[in-house]
């Protein structure tokens, strides 16, 4: 088909206040909700069924449109306690949202404010009242697409123009996102997990310090190091090698975060490498990983569809168990390309796509997944345990148990 030929999607809206254009110029149509205006990003999809404010605030679906499988979004409002990204007056995030059924008013003693307004004070563009189980069966054949989702009360859209801005955006790759989402100076993370009828706590006796290189990090990884007794120095993406081990840390976490593992890597690999060979234990999570591998000697990929949601099972080789545990990446370490040295030790068991790797004789690992969850399940925390580990054998101190007795 001609690009020019609106190609109007059979689950369209009678009354059309929002649009989604693909690249390939499919017009899907519907209702809007928060944010006007229009910008371009990669279509994704979720197949999470709690925790919608977490994932439109965690940093590593800048540049992205979340699509949520899960039909009914926005019961249960929003609140200030829920939030991921580190500086929310900078509203680090998914520039976009589609959900299926209409929003309705929210439902929660927690709830402080309704999702139509808060997507409105964070500038994400919403669209709503679509068949998203179409758009869902589009992307896996297809894969993730670029496009332009677009809101106006009045319904008016220059299709035309809107056409042109998805065909010509480039998409994610060779894009380097952390550096727009990472902190501006460094800060000293303290809180610790949610407690019912608490609230979040202060970790004011740490025993460790840990340096952490926010790419784009969540809050929830923060609370679970300072919750086990670290104190975090949260440094931005760009830091040097000698700028984190001037802190002299026990140990080095690398975040989480959007965009090309290979385009952030131009300036992070060189100071990963330094950080590796220092001997200090280093942990890294998601974008951290698959830079991590690339300091390693390893490659990148971009995923067909990537992986987004809660419930994706992935196989610890190190205990021979399974873990149902979130994911959010369209990125992946090429598994083959592991040099000698570096161990997998996590896989997708939904396509065998490498989710963790560690190098033999260094107190060195990192995973795939987010095994700090939020939301999520929480099979994965006991990674965290085994980071304080190595930092516990490095001081000569006994392990704590990687999980609770419980677990």
């Amino acid at each position: 088909m001609s690009d020019t030929t609106t190609k109007t999607a059979p689950w369209t809206s009678s009354i059309p206040t929002a649009v989604l254009i693909l690249a390939d110029g499919t017009v899907i149509e519907g209702k809007g909700l928060g944010a006007t205006g229009a910008i371009e990003a990669e279509v994704v999809f979720n197949t999470a069924l709690t925790g919608y404010e977490e994932i439109l605030t965690d940093p590593s679906y800048a540049g992205q449109i979340v699509t949520f499988t899960f039909p009914h979004i926005g019961n249960v409002g929003t609140n200030s306690e829920d939030v991921e990204d580190l500086t929310p007056a900078n509203r680090h995030g998914a520039v976009g949202a589609i959900f299926k059924a209409d929003i309705t008013s929210p439902s929660n003693y927690r709830a402080s404010e309704d999702l139509d307004a808060w997507l409105k004070a964070r500038g994400v563009i919403a669209l709503y009242g679509i068949d998203t189980r179409a758009l869902t069966a589009l992307i896996r054949e297809r894969g993730a697409q670029n496009a332009v989702i677009a809101h106006d009360p009045s319904g008016k859209f220059d299709m035309e123009a809107l056409k042109a801005r998805a065909r010509a955006w480039s998409g994610l790759v060779n894009l380097d996102l952390a550096k727009d989402v990472t902190i501006g100076q460094s800060l000293v993370w303290k809180e610790t997990p949610w407690v019912k009828g608490k609230g979040y706590g202060e970790e004011n006796e740490p025993q460790y310090h840990i340096v952490a290189l926010d790419f784009g990090v969540k809050r929830n990884i923060l609370r679970l190091l300072a919750g086990l007794g670290a104190k975090v120095t949260v440094l931005p993406a760009t830091a040097t090698a000698e700028d984190v081990l001037a802190y002299n840390p026990d140990g080095v976490f690398l975040s989480n975060g959007p965009g090309d593992p290979a385009a952030t890597g131009e300036y992070a690999v060189p100071t990963i490498r330094k950080l590796v060979d220092s001997g200090l234990p280093v942990f890294g999570i998601c974008l951290g990983h698959q830079m991590l591998a690339l300091a390693l000697g390893a490659k990148t990929e971009k995923m067909h569809q990537g992986h987004h949601g809660a419930n994706h099972p992935v196989k610890d080789y190190t205990t021979g168990k399974v873990e149902i545990v979130s994911m959010n990446h369209g990125f992946a370490v090429d598994s083959k390309s592991l040099p000698e040295g570096v161990e997998e030790t996590h896989v997708s068991l939904f396509d065998g796509s490498n989710c963790g790797l560690r190098v033999v004789g260094k107190p060195v690992f990192s995973v795939q997944h987010h095994p700090e969850a939020s939301p999520g399940p929480q099979d994965s925390h006991y990674l965290f345990r085994r980071f304080i580990n190595l930092i516990r054998e490095r001081k000569g101190e006994a392990p704590l148990p990687e999980r609770d007795q419980a677990a």
